[in-house]
């Protein structure tokens, strides 16, 4: 197996417990990183045990996990007027686009400010190192975006997640102990 190849098996890995693509997105994903020096009858292979494998583990999973917690916390801060976005892009500088449109969808009179993670963090998440979670004002003042974080954080806390965050507006929001359990729902 060359090195391409383990790193597509990898991706397919995360892609498939991160609980948020069907086999089908899996599979058009894989073609976004497929080169021509990888197996790919291989690599496609592997997508449909992956998911089998998933949905074993599923039956001993709670029937509340840590990421049906951080669903209702994400549901209550959008309600709140701030908007939390899940898995939105790949890095940092993909969320601030993400947030853009809805912030556009919405109107700004009904926003206050927003929160992300992208598909690293999911990427940390699923190898249980954690999530970490941006946010922001939408002015990008400092006091205010201050209270944001606060605001997710206890939020967060009202879930059931334990947050560190050290009252810094420039550091994120860090979910150590999150057990990443994420049921797809298609």
């Amino acid at each position: 197996m060359n090195q391409t190849e383990s790193y597509i098996l990898n991706a397919i890995k995360t892609w498939v417990w991160s609980g948020f693509y069907s086999p089908s997105d899996v599979d058009g994903m894989i073609n976004d990183i497929l080169d021509k020096d990888a197996n790919e009858s291989l690599l496609r292979a592997a997508v449909r045990p992956e998911f089998k494998k998933k949905a074993a583990a599923e039956t001993s999973w709670p029937k509340t996990t840590d990421c049906d917690r951080l669903d209702g916390a994400f549901k209550t801060l959008n309600a709140q007027g701030i908007i939390a976005l899940q898995n939105t892009g790949f890095e940092m500088s993909d969320g601030l686009p993400a947030v853009a449109e809805v912030l556009h969808q919405r109107g700004i009179y009904r926003v206050i400010g927003y929160c992300f993670y992208h598909g690293q963090d999911v990427e940390s998440a699923v190898a249980g190192g954690g999530l970490m979670v941006a946010f922001g004002d939408l002015h990008d003042d400092l006091n205010r975006k201050a209270e944001i974080g606060q605001r997710v954080k206890v939020v967060l806390e009202q879930h059931g997640l334990i947050v560190k965050w050290n009252g810094d507006p420039q550091t994120r929001l860090d979910i150590p102990k999150l057990d990443w359990k994420r049921r797809f729902r298609g």
